[in-house]
């Protein structure tokens, strides 16, 4: 997968000195392809290149690999040069000359997933590699995550860069503890019959792209000593996650990002309840990335180093966008390590490599 993110990476030279971002989809064939779902919507987004650095600052930490931290900081140019002076981030742009789209429905600022994945991906960064810009960036765009209401799903991410930062000195004049249990407590008070839900409005089942709730609650509840959080994530991954992991996502259409969340949450139920098995639903769980449908495709075709985009009606998408990649990078790290090597010679010439 780590292949086919630096197949779908372009430099955006505006945005400074060998920055780089990720190409929103490609087609069968790898051409990139813009996004349309609300009109055209651009060539690359903060949502993904944000996702994609912290990915990269992860398998840095694990590698201490040079050319995965030079990509990393590539990608941090970007993510940086899209964030307007107030703190909040624009998504898009629409071409790869960098103009910038400022007023789209799902480009503007506001309190929304690109603002919270930007600001995970900036604060990761920081952490990384003690980029004093990164760190007022995340500064920036915690005031506003502090200050305005959310979403359970978007509060969710919230919560994973508080956890991250709660100990780090460059934050101390922010009271993260407080912000993360506020945060903590507004995702809990957000169900229906013990199902967490990822918006007030929601009925039925959630949507399960970037439902990640149980796990925030988790970890929350492990790493401050509250029970009830834990025990309220439990509650809701029986209902939600244990019978649509048991079935092996049979579903009509399932993307990795679904099976990513639940990767992740039941992976911190583990961590809270060890000995559990939220373990082993885990590992079932990961195992749908190695689904072959009836013509043979696989979701994660490992000889060509790319994960398709979803599976609708049991066929396997020949697309294999940004997502779908860097989801599975993050579900299955050992096997991103294994593929880095491959993958910087793949990256664009004339980047800073």
């Amino acid at each position: 997968m780590l292949r086919q993110l630096a197949r779908l990476t372009r430099p955006v030279p505006v945005a400074g000195a060998g920055a780089l971002a990720v190409g929103v989809y490609a087609d069968p064939s790898g051409e990139l392809v813009a996004a349309r779902e609300s009109g055209f919507e651009g060539v690359a987004c903060v949502d993904d290149a944000a996702r994609l650095l912290d990915v990269l600052c992860d398998l840095w930490a694990r590698t201490r690999d040079p050319d995965v931290e030079r990509w990393a900081r590539s990608v941090l140019e970007f993510v940086l040069w899209m964030q307007d002076g107030d703190g909040r981030w624009v998504n898009f742009v629409y071409d790869w000359s960098g103009t910038r789209n400022e007023s789209g429905l799902t480009s503007s600022t506001g309190e929304n997933f690109w603002h919270a994945r930007a600001l995970s991906g900036v604060s990761r960064a920081w952490r990384a590699f003690g980029d004093e810009r990164a760190l007022s960036a995340a500064r920036r765009g915690l005031e506003h995550a502090i200050a305005r209401p959310v979403p359970a799903d978007v509060r969710a991410l919230h919560v994973i860069t508080g956890l991250r930062l709660i100990e780090d000195p460059g934050f101390a004049e922010i009271d993260v503890v407080g912000a993360v249990r506020r945060w903590a407590g507004e995702i809990a008070a957000c169900r229906i019959d013990g199902v967490l839900m990822n918006n007030p409005d929601e009925q039925g089942e959630p949507h399960l792209w970037a439902h990640v709730q149980e796990g925030a609650l988790a970890d929350v509840g492990r790493i401050v000593g509250d029970d009830g959080l834990v025990d309220v994530a439990r509650t809701s991954a029986r209902a939600l996650w244990e019978p649509i992991v048991r079935s092996g996502f049979d579903r009509p259409s399932v993307t990795p990002y679904d099976v990513a969340s639940a990767v992740f949450s039941l992976d911190r139920l583990a961590s809270a309840e060890p000995g559990t098995e939220w373990a082993e639903l885990a590992r079932t769980a990961r195992a749908w990335f190695d689904l072959v449908d009836r013509s043979g495709r696989a979701v994660y075709d490992r000889a060509a180093g790319r994960v398709a985009d979803g599976v609708d009606e049991g066929r396997v998408s020949q697309n294999s966008g940004a997502e779908a990649n860097i989801v599975a990078a993050e579900t299955l790290p050992d096997d991103a390590v294994a593929s880095v090597d491959d993958a910087v010679t793949l990256l664009p010439t004339g980047s800073e490599r």
